[in-house]
């Protein structure tokens, strides 16, 4: 089904400001002047201007005019966005870090969850997902060892059957699919991942909420550090990510 002109505008605005064509603080020209560039109806343009205003990348400020908002004010909900805003930090692992702090706050207590709910069931299917996540690192399969990875999580996630929980997870699911890409790419984090889920599956497994949020804890902790010692500029590796197919990508860097 063809997307609405509105979305496909959104994005093209998006675009120009990344490339710098409407810097920060700028203001973009008026609806009538981007509704005749782009051969679409004002009406357009507003919802145009809408979408990129719930997103924190423009302003309007009634009776002068819409204009680029900083950086810092961008979500970093949107993958596109967040790769800008790492790009613009001087130190470009600053928002991947915080997005993987994010996580330890959640998934650690999610684990725990998990531990004393899960059905025989949930077990089977994380010990599936741990086998494919093998065979994929076996075979350099990146995109195979990715999906296996965020599908054990998942499982987790829902073995703890907290809905408030999984929506407050659910918005960044996304970047977690991007952040895994640009580690999983080496061979060693794969290698790191395996064990750490295989320390998670055992804790699940065997009940214990304390071993689970004690292996959970770890293996966030040793993310982050596979970050900072493989991931030398996130913002680019972000950006050839953004703009290609993700899935099924046979990659390794080491």
């Amino acid at each position: 089904m063809r997307r609405p002109l509105a979305d496909d505008l959104a994005e093209r605005i998006l675009d120009d400001v990344l490339a710098g064509r409407y810097a920060a603080g700028a203001a973009l020209p008026s609806e009538s002047e981007l509704a005749e560039e782009a051969g679409l109806s004002r009406l357009t343009v507003r919802e145009a201007v809408k979408t990129l205003r719930s997103k924190g990348v423009l302003r309007v400020v009634q009776g002068r005019g819409t204009y680029v908002a900083p950086t810092e004010e961008w979500s970093v909900l949107d993958p596109t966005l967040l790769i800008a805003r790492s790009a613009a930090q001087a130190d470009s692992l600053l928002m991947p870090l915080k997005f993987i702090e994010a996580r330890r706050l959640v998934e650690v207590g999610v684990a725990e969850l998990a531990a004393t709910r899960r059905s025989e069931k949930d077990v089977g299917k994380l010990e599936d997902s741990l086998a494919e996540m093998r065979r994929a690192s076996r075979v350099k399969d990146v995109g195979g060892f990715v999906q296996a990875d965020i599908a054990f999580h998942q499982i987790i996630l829902d073995a703890a059957d907290n809905a408030f929980v999984a929506a407050i997870f659910d918005p960044l699911a996304q970047i977690l699919r991007l952040t895994r890409y640009q580690t999983s790419a080496h061979a060693p984090v794969r290698r790191h991942a395996i064990a750490h889920h295989d320390n998670i599956l055992k804790a699940i497994t065997t009940g214990d909420p304390t071993a689970a949020r004690q292996a959970m804890h770890a293996h966030i902790v040793q993310t982050e550090n596979d970050m900072v010692k493989y991931v030398r500029d996130p913002a680019a590796a972000l950006t050839d990510l953004r703009g290609s197919d993700l899935r099924g990508v046979p990659h390794d860097s080491v």
